[in-house]
């Protein structure tokens, strides 16, 4: 309570506010007296994933809106429970990952904008990149090849996996990889299923493999996420 920014003095923070500032963005504060604050980083591919996912929108179009001492019970409910949570404990770690996720699905719906001044060059066409996104959904569980995706768009893969990249804000494989593991996690959450078949249904080509990629993502093994999400 009391803090302040100097470009805007008498807009004061407060228990719960919250802040939403875009990439490149600079700012300045006077803090008065002690403070705790809890600062989520969003990475551009999660950002670039939630505009495809969400809103049917190339990333690059967007981005997140400005705001000072914003009140959004539902955003503040979660941080709240963040920062409750032990991040040196892999299951709590976790449930931190997935609220996480939640924050950031919430301000992709909530706070994004059109990105102002700009003029859109390259990319895919939005029929195309839409396409795309049903096509790979449909098959997730089955080989997607680069030359496949490119063949379906009458281009060369070169071509094909740079407008990608523009349209999309990340490489194809990356976005392939992140929409699998998406599944898997709606899969480990919603059913009962024995891994090495989450694995297939995902599109990986075994249930090794599949540990060790989720491992990278999240930190744990499948079998860990799904009894900490159930807790």
């Amino acid at each position: 309570t009391g803090t302040f920014r100097r470009q805007r003095p008498a807009d004061k923070g407060a228990p719960d506010k919250l802040c939403i500032m875009p990439a490149g963005h600079e700012s300045n504060w006077v803090v008065n007296g002690a403070i705790r604050l809890a600062h989520l980083y969003i990475s551009e591919a999660q950002f670039a994933l939630g505009c495809v996912r969400l809103l049917d929108r190339e990333p690059r179009e967007l981005q997140l809106q400005e705001a000072t001492f914003l009140d959004d019970p539902q955003q503040s409910v979660r941080f709240r429970q963040l920062i409750t949570l032990d991040w040196a404990e892999p299951a709590e770690r976790l449930l931190a990952s997935s609220l996480a996720h939640e924050i950031v699905d919430h301000a992709v719906l909530s706070q994004v904008g059109l990105r102002q001044g700009l003029r859109l060059k390259g990319g895919l066409a939005p029929s195309l990149r839409r396409q795309l996104v049903e096509y790979i959904e449909a098959h997730l569980d089955q080989p997607i090849t680069l030359g496949e995706l490119a063949l379906r768009c009458n281009l060369s893969e070169y071509h094909f996996a740079r407008m990608f990249r523009t349209s999309f804000g990340l490489p194809p494989h990356q976005y392939l990889l992140a929409r699998r593991l998406h599944r898997a996690c709606q899969l480990l959450r919603l059913g009962e299923l024995p891994l090495g078949q989450v694995a297939l249904l995902c599109g990986f080509a075994s249930a090794s493999h599949f540990s060790n990629r989720f491992r990278q993502a999240f930190g744990a093994t499948p079998g860990e996420y799904r009894m900490a999400i159930r807790g």
